[in-house]
Protein backbone atom coordinates (compact mmCIF):
# COMPACT_ATOMS: atom_id res chain seq x y z
CA UNK A 1 0.00 0.00 0.00
CA UNK A 2 2.82 2.41 0.75
CA UNK A 3 4.12 2.17 -2.82
CA UNK A 4 0.84 3.78 -4.00
CA UNK A 5 1.19 6.75 -1.66
CA UNK A 6 2.86 10.11 -1.62
CA UNK A 7 4.74 11.49 1.34
CA UNK A 8 5.13 14.88 3.00
CA UNK A 9 6.83 15.97 6.21
CA UNK A 10 5.26 18.11 8.95
CA UNK A 11 6.87 19.75 11.94
CA UNK A 12 5.42 22.20 14.39
CA UNK A 13 4.93 21.06 17.92
CA UNK A 14 5.65 17.88 19.74
CA UNK A 15 5.90 14.98 17.30
CA UNK A 16 3.61 12.93 19.59
CA UNK A 17 0.83 15.43 18.86
CA UNK A 18 1.53 15.64 15.15
CA UNK A 19 1.77 11.86 14.89
CA UNK A 20 -1.61 11.34 16.62
CA UNK A 21 -3.36 13.91 14.44
CA UNK A 22 -2.22 12.36 11.17
CA UNK A 23 -2.69 8.78 12.38
CA UNK A 24 -6.35 9.74 12.82
CA UNK A 25 -6.85 10.87 9.21
CA UNK A 26 -8.43 8.56 6.64
CA UNK A 27 -6.14 8.00 3.67
CA UNK A 28 -2.97 8.17 5.76
CA UNK A 29 -1.17 4.85 5.40
CA UNK A 30 1.78 5.50 7.70
CA UNK A 31 3.11 8.20 10.01
CA UNK A 32 6.81 8.05 10.79
CA UNK A 33 7.66 9.95 13.96
CA UNK A 34 11.12 11.35 14.53
CA UNK A 35 13.41 14.23 13.77
CA UNK A 36 13.83 15.96 10.41
CA UNK A 37 16.59 18.16 9.07
CA UNK A 38 16.44 20.44 6.08
CA UNK A 39 19.33 22.35 4.53
CA UNK A 40 21.46 25.35 5.41
CA UNK A 41 20.27 27.18 8.54
CA UNK A 42 17.56 24.53 9.04
CA UNK A 43 19.99 21.59 9.02
CA UNK A 44 19.54 20.90 12.73
CA UNK A 45 17.15 18.13 13.72
CA UNK A 46 13.63 19.21 14.70
CA UNK A 47 10.68 17.09 15.88
CA UNK A 48 8.51 16.13 12.93
CA UNK A 49 6.62 13.36 11.17
CA UNK A 50 6.64 11.97 7.66
CA UNK A 51 3.11 11.28 6.47
CA UNK A 52 2.52 8.67 3.75
CA UNK A 53 -0.91 9.29 2.23
CA UNK A 54 -3.23 8.27 -0.57
CA UNK A 55 -4.10 11.44 -2.49
CA UNK A 56 -7.35 9.86 -3.70
CA UNK A 57 -8.58 9.73 -0.09
CA UNK A 58 -7.12 12.95 1.32
CA UNK A 59 -5.53 15.77 -0.64
CA UNK A 60 -2.29 17.55 0.04
CA UNK A 61 -4.34 20.74 0.53
CA UNK A 62 -6.37 19.10 3.29
CA UNK A 63 -3.29 17.69 5.01
CA UNK A 64 -1.63 21.12 4.99
CA UNK A 65 -4.76 22.80 6.33
CA UNK A 66 -4.99 20.18 9.10
CA UNK A 67 -1.35 20.84 9.95
CA UNK A 68 -1.80 24.61 10.08
CA UNK A 69 -4.81 24.35 12.38
CA UNK A 70 -3.51 21.68 14.77
CA UNK A 71 -0.26 23.32 15.86
CA UNK A 72 0.77 26.86 16.69
CA UNK A 73 1.51 27.94 13.14
CA UNK A 74 1.23 31.67 13.86
CA UNK A 75 3.64 32.15 16.76
CA UNK A 76 7.39 32.26 16.74
CA UNK A 77 8.90 31.32 20.09
CA UNK A 78 12.18 30.32 21.68
CA UNK A 79 11.57 26.58 21.15
CA UNK A 80 11.23 26.82 17.34
CA UNK A 81 14.63 25.13 16.93
CA UNK A 82 13.29 21.94 18.51
CA UNK A 83 9.75 22.49 17.20
CA UNK A 84 10.27 24.06 13.76
CA UNK A 85 6.96 25.01 12.10
CA UNK A 86 7.55 23.52 8.68
CA UNK A 87 6.34 21.47 5.77
CA UNK A 88 9.12 19.29 4.36
CA UNK A 89 8.98 18.51 0.66
CA UNK A 90 10.63 15.64 -1.17
CA UNK A 91 11.15 17.10 -4.66
CA UNK A 92 11.01 20.41 -6.51
CA UNK A 93 7.55 19.78 -8.01
CA UNK A 94 6.06 19.07 -4.58
CA UNK A 95 7.92 22.07 -3.12
CA UNK A 96 6.40 24.43 -5.69
CA UNK A 97 2.92 22.96 -5.14
CA UNK A 98 3.17 23.33 -1.35
CA UNK A 99 4.35 26.94 -1.72
CA UNK A 100 1.31 27.63 -3.94
CA UNK A 101 -1.04 26.02 -1.37
CA UNK A 102 0.55 28.03 1.44
CA UNK A 103 0.13 31.26 -0.55
CA UNK A 104 -3.60 30.53 -0.95
CA UNK A 105 -4.03 29.79 2.77
CA UNK A 106 -2.06 32.91 3.69
CA UNK A 107 -4.24 35.08 1.44
CA UNK A 108 -7.38 33.65 3.10
CA UNK A 109 -6.29 34.66 6.62
CA UNK A 110 -5.66 37.98 8.33
CA UNK A 111 -2.80 36.60 10.42
CA UNK A 112 0.65 35.54 9.26
CA UNK A 113 1.63 31.89 9.22
CA UNK A 114 5.21 31.28 10.31
CA UNK A 115 5.20 27.77 8.81
CA UNK A 116 7.97 27.45 6.27
CA UNK A 117 8.23 25.21 3.24
CA UNK A 118 11.59 23.47 3.39
CA UNK A 119 13.35 20.76 1.38
CA UNK A 120 13.63 17.44 3.19
CA UNK A 121 17.22 16.42 3.83
CA UNK A 122 17.41 13.81 6.59
CA UNK A 123 15.19 11.78 8.93
CA UNK A 124 16.08 10.12 12.21
CA UNK A 125 13.25 7.94 13.56
CA UNK A 126 12.21 8.11 17.20
CA UNK A 127 12.91 5.23 19.53
CA UNK A 128 10.32 2.47 19.13
CA UNK A 129 9.07 2.84 22.71
CA UNK A 130 7.81 6.39 22.03
CA UNK A 131 6.32 5.85 18.57
CA UNK A 132 2.55 5.55 18.28
CA UNK A 133 2.61 7.37 21.62
CA UNK A 134 -0.99 8.55 21.77
CA UNK A 135 -2.64 5.32 20.69
CA UNK A 136 -0.50 3.37 23.18
CA UNK A 137 -1.20 5.87 26.02
CA UNK A 138 -4.43 7.86 25.45
CA UNK A 139 -5.12 8.10 29.20
CA UNK A 140 -1.77 9.70 30.08
CA UNK A 141 -1.97 13.33 31.27
CA UNK A 142 0.10 14.61 28.33
CA UNK A 143 -2.29 12.99 25.87
CA UNK A 144 -5.40 14.25 27.65
CA UNK A 145 -4.00 17.77 28.01
CA UNK A 146 -2.30 18.35 24.66
CA UNK A 147 -3.36 15.75 22.11
CA UNK A 148 -7.09 15.31 22.85
CA UNK A 149 -7.87 19.00 22.12
CA UNK A 150 -6.13 18.70 18.74
CA UNK A 151 -8.08 15.54 17.92
CA UNK A 152 -11.34 17.19 18.98
CA UNK A 153 -10.54 20.11 16.66
CA UNK A 154 -9.82 17.60 13.90
CA UNK A 155 -13.23 15.99 14.51
CA UNK A 156 -15.00 19.37 14.46
CA UNK A 157 -13.28 20.86 11.42
CA UNK A 158 -12.43 17.81 9.29
CA UNK A 159 -14.95 15.15 10.31
CA UNK A 160 -15.21 13.67 6.81
CA UNK A 161 -11.47 12.93 6.85
CA UNK A 162 -11.31 11.42 10.35
CA UNK A 163 -10.99 7.72 11.08
CA UNK A 164 -13.93 7.65 13.51
CA UNK A 165 -13.01 4.22 14.90
CA UNK A 166 -9.72 5.62 16.18
CA UNK A 167 -11.33 8.73 17.69
CA UNK A 168 -14.55 7.21 19.09
CA UNK A 169 -13.29 7.61 22.68
CA UNK A 170 -13.34 11.41 22.24
CA UNK A 171 -17.08 11.61 21.56
CA UNK A 172 -18.14 10.66 25.08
Amino acid sequence: MISQTSKIGFGGGCHWCTEAVFQSVKGVALVEQGFVASTNTDSGLSEAVIVHFNGKCVTLNTLIEIHLLTHNSKSDHSMRGKYRSAIYTFDTVQHKRVEEIMDVFQNEHDYKFITRVLPFQFFEPSREEITNYYYKNPWKPFCETYINPKLKLLLEEFSEFVDHEKTSHLKA
